[in-house]
């Protein structure tokens, strides 16, 4: 399928000649990894299938960038969940791509555990671990306190208004001091872990989804090679962005800012939640209302990572560094990427509205600020000899990190998102509700979508077999991952 037409589209050239073999056709809207895994799957399918990607290179909110001279990922980096059951374990484990584990089951951080850091006050002085543990301990206590708020309460709030209750009614769990400072860190933690402001995160459905066992794994060679062992063998045009999405019911007509049109039975839609909100993509006709009413309700947050390549490594043994200080806003968090790949790299993330902040600067300024941010805790760091700047915010193929819950918003926006429309299917880490804001839930989201639109389209064709095996079960044999750790 190259041009627009009868001639390609079999669809439209059923009638002409019952002896032509006909072959279902599929547009695949976004090249992320929701979208490869689609393709991937109908293409496997013998499903005739064209991928569109607005940018120059395919992985959308992968990005594992080379040009330190080794991979560092600018994007996704962590598998969330090491066990058998994430979705991308087989595919990793065949690949024998290593992973560096950054914590166990059920650590209240999500990403990291409580002894692999190290956190120091805004004059440098290495906060006791005794205490980093202590009020790790009573984080985990508020957040107890604040399921019997949202038990007792009809209405929604965020998170920082569920605490703010909390400490109104037990005074005993406010904390002062540094202590209170190290409380900031952890909501900041939170915060980054939904790319999001604690004043906008719902607390009735900030809890929601599905956490799999065996801790969280740090892709050590970078996520990139997931993605471009899926892409083998697609027919993928970069450099197309779409503009338009006509449906009708005999296929659909996609066209991208050229002008060019692509004709096909189906088509995924698989771009970023941040790229539906801005209505850069019209439908033809309108979405429905409740459509419409998830793009518009769902949150999308921002993360960014700022790294910094050192000449030698000259701070703490740690998986990773932070700064306590009076507010979430001001307190930082280094990931050292030394500890899990050898490499004398920090990478500084701010989340929230400090990431939109920092977008506004240059990729200098950027660089300076979390070097800045750094020399509070090793007066005597050095300058990095380079630098990279993600901005996801602002980047016009993503406009946004991950999805989150907001508040007054019900979680089944997630499940709303996915629901396809005719001929027209969505996928997408913002259409996962088990797995929101990650990798496996995009992957998983691809496979769904391209299930359904093999059922549906063949289907129309009348060549359904329901006993043939769902796409994915036949390739499911179990490689055992390769991890480390400290």
């Amino acid at each position: 399928m190259k041009s627009v037409g009868t001639k390609n589209n079999p669809q439209l050239r059923r009638g002409l000649c019952s002896n032509v073999e006909r072959k279902p056709s599929v547009i695949v809207i976004g090249g992320g990894m929701a979208g490869i895994a689609a393709a991937r799957a109908l293409h496997d399918a013998s499903f005739q299938v064209v991928l569109l990607e607005s940018r120059d290179r395919i992985g959308g909110r992968v990005y594992t960038d080379y040009s330190f001279g080794f991979p560092v990922d600018l994007g996704a980096s962590w598998l969330h969940g090491v066990c058998k059951e994430n979705p991308l374990a087989p595919l990793i484990g065949r690949l024998g791509l290593p992973l560096y584990r950054t914590s166990g089951d059920n650590s209240v951080l999500y990403d990291h555990d409580l002894e692999s850091y190290a956190l120091f006050d805004m004059e440098g002085n290495q906060v006791p671990q005794e205490l980093v543990t202590k009020v790790g301990e009573a984080f985990e206590g508020i957040l107890k306190e604040t399921d019997k708020i949202r038990e007792e309460s009809s209405e929604d709030m965020s998170i920082f208004r569920a605490f703010s209750i909390v400490f109104e009614r037990k005074p005993e769990l406010r904390l002062e001091g540094l202590a209170y400072n190290v409380l900031q860190w952890y909501l900041c933690r939170m915060e980054g872990w939904f790319a999001a402001d604690a004043e906008t995160i719902s607390l009735k459905c900030w809890d929601q989804e599905e956490l799999l066992p065996g801790g969280h794994g740090l892709m050590v060679r970078g996520y990139i090679p997931v993605i471009n062992t899926l892409a083998k063998g697609l027919d993928i045009h970069l450099g197309h962005r779409v503009t338009k999405i006509v449906r009708r019911y005999n296929g659909v007509k996609v066209t991208v800012e050229n002008g060019r049109t692509f004709v096909a039975d189906a088509a995924i839609v698989a771009v970023p939640l941040g790229v539906l909100k801005a209505k850069s993509i019209s439908f033809e006709p309108k979405l429905p209302e409740w459509k419409e009413m998830a793009i518009a309700d769902l949150g999308v947050g921002i993360e960014n990572k700022i790294l910094l390549h050192f000449e030698k490594v000259f701070w703490p043994n740690v998986e990773f560094l932070g700064v306590v200080a009076e507010t979430s806003y001001g307190c930082s968090y280094f990931l050292n990427l030394h500890k899990a790949t050898g490499r004398s790299v920090l990478v500084y993330m701010p989340a929230g509205q400090l990431a939109k902040d920092i977008e506004k600067m240059s990729d200098e300024a950027a660089a300076n600020f979390a070097h800045m941010q750094l020399k509070r805790i090793l007066p005597n760091a050095s300058a990095p000899i380079q630098y990279l700047v993600s901005r996801w915010g602002t980047d016009v193929n993503s406009l946004g990190s991950y999805s989150y819950d907001t508040v007054g918003k019900s979680h089944d926006l997630y499940e709303r998102l996915r629901i396809p429309v005719d001929n027209l299917f969505f996928a997408g880490e913002a259409t996962s509700s088990n797995f929101p804001g990650s990798v496996h839930g995009a992957f998983s989201t691809g496979l769904m979508a391209a299930e359904d639109c093999r059922m549906r389209v063949l289907e129309r064709y009348g060549e359904l077999d329901l006993f043939q095996p769902v796409m994915g079960e036949e390739g499911s044999v179990s490689v055992p991952l390769l991890i480390s750790r400290m």
